[in-house]
């Protein structure tokens, strides 16, 4: 379980270290900074996948995502004072994400390319990793580190260099791609690849969940729902039917869910409601119905990631979906730990009550903060 997340430097983050427990759920106003938190987290997530820069470019580059504020900024905030327009950037440009674990840490700084002799010089360049033991970076619980193109692995007491031209743009997951003396690097990888993000389905009328779609064994909801009837099906088959059911029954009532499969291999998702003489087919639901059995599908998956984080699933849902969707998560988090990013009260109350961690955000002075929590500690690998 991650025990901790810290984010510096990326658009309203400027230094954020998030407690975490089992069940967070994630709230404020808008405008709060709940979407960049998710999307750290997301960009995080693929350092494993080896599409950090992908993941940035997406978002128009390492320059797009900063930090935008002055660099004085948390002493003036510390001193009462506000801090002055126009003030010069003087800090090193970074980026930097990490998490720690029961077992591992990890980090990554990325800066801005220091060479322009290719096509690709908007691509961010890793400036340092660290993968330690324990909750906290100390010279001694140092596990592999990353300075430039130099990579350092622990043998016995001592770090040793174990390669010095790792290009830029390759993470140490990379590195752990290509090399057997780095077990644990391997381990990390791929817990991190297991995690799941799931962000505003497409309920629309040509989205792919209302139309066939050919049909294999999927104990993974994909990202965008495309599968969704192949997933329901195999929840059926090697899941927890009843429930699956169940959660269908509650959201409404003498409501069932049936998958067909014709000879084709096309499966399809039908509703059965309580009243009407047909079932309806997914091209028919609403997109409230319709993303409500995409988040069954994804929260009663077979095969439960180490880490599920959902932003704003309420999205489309009438507030009667939000009762049993709180318990879909609730069911989910005895699995798998959850980040759930909301500002639905009603799901955030029913999830708070039942023992969920609450992270309230807020605004000061542009920067996102998380009054009334208690940091935990954290060091950043130096460059």
């Amino acid at each position: 379980m991650l025990l901790s997340i810290a984010i510096h430097g990326y658009r309203s983050l400027r230094d954020v270290v998030l407690p975490l427990d089992r069940l967070n759920v994630v709230t404020g106003g808008n405008g709060s900074g709940k979407s960049s938190l998710y999307r750290a987290i997301q960009l995080l997530g693929s350092v494993a996948q080896g599409r950090v820069a992908t993941a940035l470019a997406t978002e128009g580059g390492l320059n797009s995502t900063l930090w935008a504020g002055p660099e004085a900024f948390g002493r003036a905030v510390k001193q009462g004072d506000y801090p002055v327009q126009g003030t010069v950037r003087k800090e090193r440009v970074s980026l930097k994400l990490g998490f720690a674990s029961e077992d591992f840490g990890y980090a990554i700084d990325l800066g801005l390319p220091t060479s322009t002799e290719t096509a690709f010089a908007r691509d961010p360049e890793i400036k340092a990793e660290a993968v330690w033991y324990g909750e906290v970076l100390r010279p001694a619980a140092l596990l592999a580190a990353r300075n430039g193109p130099a990579v350092r692995l622990r043998q016995g007491r001592q770090m040793e260099v174990v390669q010095s031209d790792l290009a830029a743009y390759e993470t140490l997951m990379s590195f752990a791609a290509n090399k057997q003396t780095a077990p644990e690097l391997i381990e990390l990888r791929e817990r991190m690849r297991a995690w799941r993000f799931y962000d505003h389905f497409r309920t629309d009328k040509e989205a792919p969940a209302r139309w066939p779609q050919l049909g294999t064994r999927t104990p993974v909801l994909s990202n965008d729902g495309t599968d969704l009837a192949a997933a329901i099906q195999t929840i059926f088959e090697i899941g927890d039917r009843e429930d699956f059911d169940a959660a269908i029954g509650e959201a409404f009532p003498g409501g069932s869910i049936e998958v067909r499969a014709n000879e084709d291999g096309f499966f399809e998702v039908e509703m059965h409601q309580h009243g009407l003489l047909r079932s309806l087919r997914a091209t028919e639901l609403s997109d409230g119905t319709l993303r409500y059995l995409l988040l069954a599908a994804a929260l009663l998956t077979p095969r439960p990631p180490p880490l599920m984080v959902l932003n704003e699933p309420e999205t489309s849902l009438h507030q009667d979906l939000l009762k049993p969707l709180a318990h879909l998560i609730l069911r989910a988090s005895q699995h798998c730990q959850m980040i759930v990013v909301s500002h639905a009260a009603p799901l955030v109350n029913a999830l708070t009550e039942a023992g969920a961690q609450k992270l309230e955000l807020c605004k000061e002075l542009g920067e996102t903060i998380i009054p009334g929590i208690d940091a935990p500690r954290w060091e950043w690998p130096k460059r």
